[in-house]
């Protein structure tokens, strides 16, 4: 793959961080919408770092739900960062110093900006310029939200509290592309919704991520059904033409235990017509007649003559 300037690299990277980094303020509202103060809005977007389980913790916080039950939604949205990790790691093979500060920048957008590149040196200008154009810009909005949100006041007159869902939706929606992924989303959308009014506030968050597994595994089974069809089918083939006859002889008995019937020739007469033929006998092997006198072989005893 032919190597891609530096020039456009910065160009894409500064595109997404500017794009995704202006939805900051969204979180900012969101969460001082849902109780927290500019102190703690700040140290999540400082500390944590990640779009989807910052919008899932404060959802589930303004919804009425525990904190425990909260961190525990925010913790499993943020576990495919580690996975992006082992990725990345080899790919751009950080020196070890610098680990512990990349490691904050593994996101949804650092790595896919990373992993279009062609190379490493592109990887890591991309990974670079995304993560600080997108950590800066992030928890700068995120500050401009939550003081505006403590100015606006009352953040639900106002319809702002649709705005966290709304972004996560965003986020969300281009990861959606195969069959599978519909699934996992229509089932945990049916989970969600359907034991909110029985659990409560996010527990059902909880819930819905078992659709994941479920939707994987139901894909495995029909996967798995598909493969074994056709092995059946041979297998049935195999069979069929292991029982079929292969020779004419599986077709119809030989007569091996038959007695050997000399041959004679269809124009030929009487044995002893012809005084220079052989006898018949001569032509089949293992008879008498085939074997020498016993005069006519040197090692035979001879009588002697009287």
């Amino acid at each position: 793959m032919e190597r891609k300037p530096d020039a456009a690299v910065v160009r894409d990277a500064l595109g997404v961080g500017i794009a995704v980094g202006l939805s900051g303020f969204a979180f900012g509202v969101t969460s001082a919408g849902a109780g927290l103060s500019i102190a703690q809005t700040c140290a999540l977007s400082l500390l944590v770092f990640t779009g989807a389980s910052q919008f899932a913790l404060v959802g589930a916080l303004a919804g009425g739900g525990g904190a425990y039950a909260a961190a525990a939604g925010a913790f499993f949205l943020g576990v495919r960062n580690a996975f992006y990790g082992l990725r990345l790691s080899q790919l751009l093979q950080v020196p070890r110093a610098l680990r512990p500060l990349a490691a904050q920048w593994v996101i949804d957008e650092t790595t896919a900006v990373a992993l279009a590149q062609p190379d490493r040196r592109g990887a890591r200008i991309g990974f670079t310029v995304t993560g600080l154009c997108l950590y800066v810009l992030w928890n700068l909005t995120t500050l401009l939200g939550a003081v505006g949100a403590e100015a606006i006041g009352d953040t639900d007159a106002w319809g702002l509290d649709a705005a966290g869902p709304a972004v996560f939706l965003a986020l969300l929606a281009p990861m959606v592309r195969g069959t599978a992924e519909r699934a996992v989303a229509a089932l945990a959308v049916l989970l969600g919704l359907g034991l909110l009014p029985v659990l409560p506030a996010g527990v059902p968050v909880l819930v819905s991520a078992l659709a994941a597994p479920a939707v994987l595994w139901a894909h495995g089974r029909r996967t798995a059904r598909g493969a074994s069809g056709p092995r059946r089918a041979g297998a049935a083939t195999s069979r069929t033409d292991a029982a079929a006859p292969s020779r004419i002889s599986d077709v119809a008995p030989s007569d091996a235990n038959a007695p050997v019937t000399p041959r004679r020739e269809a124009d030929s007469g009487p044995a002893d017509s012809d005084p220079d033929a052989a006898p018949v006998s001569e032509a089949i092997p293992g008879s008498d007649a085939s074997a020498p006198d016993d005069a006519a072989r040197p090692d035979a005893p001879q009588e002697d003559e009287r």
